[in-house]
């Protein structure tokens, strides 16, 4: 069962699947992959760049069989840690990288677990998605589960074919979560949790503020404290998230307010650096702000960082941040920017350059675009707005993470089909070239010692 496409205000809506399995059954067959429409091309020219865009649409290679999987490679360290340097994310040895992956929800809703494991096998699927140049998986959670997880472990998922997935049957749900994060390390994977709401919630994603009346905001440190000590020594999780999609009474400003979104990530932010301060802190923005004239300015929920120049997010180590807004099209939302003939150009001077671009453009901090996407083929202005910051992000060597890996994100659609098998294909017509590549046109990882499956790594780039 899909969640209803937004009516009434620009943020991601889905629901779960139901847990019986005669209904999962059913809810897998009525997710549609996106079809039609014509493919871009892609980029002709070789580069000794070694982001450079790819030649040809580099998708998976032509055998179903899959690449086998050397297990510890990279030995647990220190390794892969990242920082900032000016508007670049760059490795210890200051060479630049490039975090282009995908977002896989699950972790953050009632089943607790990542979407998919009643179709597919979690192994099997990390695989396919290394093969296509996946490199970093962003991983929506909730702070509930990490303070169930921290209390006593979580429970068993009932939302998985352990037909499909033997190794995890009886597993709890933070036993899974290790499997996963265990299983992206063996395949040069990294990963980028995010707190998607406070509560374990289908709909948690709609909440506008970082805490409820359930999960305190003081909770919502203790639950990012416990995981950031708990994984403080693996650098397959190389950064954390704060918050998805800050809105409605969230503000971005200098107040002593409870609702100040800026002064809660920045002590959240500088309290888990005292605990792993190798890892990235990622901050998103808020929805709105005041303008000169007195009015307010809308954009996407954590899209809108206009006040960060004026009240920047300010670490005890400033190579560690990075702003993280989100952007949309017009099939997700009908802005008032869409409702009128557009451009790249346009787009870039009236949308995100005021928003959040500016703040790569001066060199302030790294950009990680941790959601954009959507369906392909379905509406001209959709499919125009997807390039056009497709080609914004490979210009300007932009992190981000597309979402979704999920079908049944219902104003989205995924990577996969809905039988989590197959891949919509359009969607992986348009992505490639925002995937980092090397000369060879293999896909790169963000690890030193582990290529990506059938790809290459970070040493072997430089």
């Amino acid at each position: 069962m899909e969640e209803p496409t937004r009516t009434d205000a620009p943020a991601l809506t889905w629901s779960f699947l139901a847990l019986g399995a005669a209904l999962l059954v059913i809810a897998v067959s009525i997710a549609l992959a996106v079809r039609g429409g014509d493919a871009p091309e892609p980029s002709a020219s070789p580069s000794k760049n070694p982001f450079a865009a790819p030649t040809a649409s580099a998708h998976a290679p032509a055998s179903s069989e899959l690449p086998h999987v050397t297990a510890g490679v990279d030995s647990p360290g220190h390794d892969d840690w990242l920082h900032t340097d000016g508007n670049r994310i760059v490795d210890a040895s200051g060479n630049e990288v490039w975090i282009t992956g995908a977002n896989w929800y699950g972790f953050n809703m009632q089943a607790r677990v990542l979407g998919g494991l009643w179709a597919a096998n979690m192994e099997d699927t990390l695989t396919k998605l290394g093969m296509r140049g996946i490199n970093t998986i962003r991983l929506p959670i909730s702070a509930q589960l990490l303070l169930e997880w921290r209390d006593y472990g979580g429970d068993v998922p009932r939302a998985v074919d352990y037909t499909k997935n033997p190794d995890l049957a009886g597993r709890t749900s933070l036993e899974i979560f290790d499997a996963f994060l265990a299983a992206a390390k063996d395949r040069g994977m990294k990963i980028i949790p995010d707190i998607h709401a406070a509560e374990a919630d289908d709909d948690g994603h709609m909440t506008e503020l970082w805490f409820t009346d359930r999960v305190s905001a003081d909770q919502v440190v203790e639950a990012w404290e416990w995981f950031a000590e708990r994984y403080k020594d693996d650098d397959t999780i190389i950064g954390y998230d704060l918050k998805n999609e800050p809105h409605g009474a969230a503000v971005w400003d200098d107040s002593d307010a409870q609702e100040n979104w800026r002064a809660f990530a920045e002590r959240l932010g500088n309290r888990l650096l005292e605990i792993n301060p190798h890892a990235l802190i990622l901050v998103e923005g808020v929805d709105h702000s005041p303008t000169p004239d007195g009015g307010v300015s809308y954009t996407w929920w954590g899209g809108d960082l206009r006040q960060a120049a004026a009240h920047p997010i300010r670490l005890s180590d400033p190579t560690k941040l990075v702003y993280s807004p989100h952007e949309y099209g017009p099939l997700v939302y009908e802005q008032p920017w869409f409702q009128k003939a557009f451009t790249g150009e346009t787009l870039r001077a009236d949308v995100w350059q005021p928003n959040w671009l500016y703040l790569h453009e001066d060199g302030t901090a790294p950009l990680f675009i941790g959601e954009w996407g959507g369906h392909v083929g379905r509406d001209g202005r959709q499919d125009a707005w997807m390039l056009a910051l497709r080609d914004l992000i490979v210009r300007e060597r932009i992190a981000h993470t597309w979402w979704c890996v999920n079908p049944e994100s219902g104003d989205t659609g995924g990577l996969f089909g809905a039988d989590w098998q197959t891949f919509d294909e359009k969607k992986w017509d348009v992505l490639p070239p925002a995937l980092w590549q090397d000369d060879a046109g293999r896909f790169v990882s963000l690890d030193h010692a582990t290529p990506l499956p059938g790809g290459a790594s970070v040493s072997d780039v430089y």
